[in-house]
């Protein structure tokens, strides 16, 4: 019987990162197309799931594998496997905020009172 279980293969899913409010904790959307049952067309459905994240290393939009794991909480029965591909972080770069010259074509021309 311990053979076994040290054997078997834990399931994993592929999802998008869609939320790390939670201290340790990702929720993570996993996508899958499927035909419908009667219609035969394709439609796509999401399901959530929640994720343990230790260290906090899965970031929002963040493509990843999520495994198996034993109940950690009411909701959370998966654990982060890896992270498969990063998305893309947009901000402003700090010394882009100190040029003058953005600052002043940023608060456009000022009223004249009388």
């Amino acid at each position: 019987m311990a053979d076994q279980s040290a054997n078997a293969t834990k399931n994993e899913k592929i999802g998008q990162v869609t939320s790390t409010k939670m201290a340790k904790t990702i929720v993570v959307e996993v996508t899958r197309r499927v035909p419908h049952p009667i219609y035969k067309r394709i439609i796509t459905k999401k399901k959530k799931f929640y994720a343990h994240d230790e260290q906090s290393t899965a970031k929002i939009g963040d493509v990843v594998r999520i495994v198996e794991h034993r109940p950690l909480s009411k909701m959370k029965r998966w654990a982060l496997g890896d992270v498969i591909r990063r998305a893309v972080q947009v901000g402003v770069e700090p010394e882009n905020l100190l040029d003058p010259g953005l600052q002043t074509a940023t608060q456009g021309p000022k009223a004249k009172h009388k």
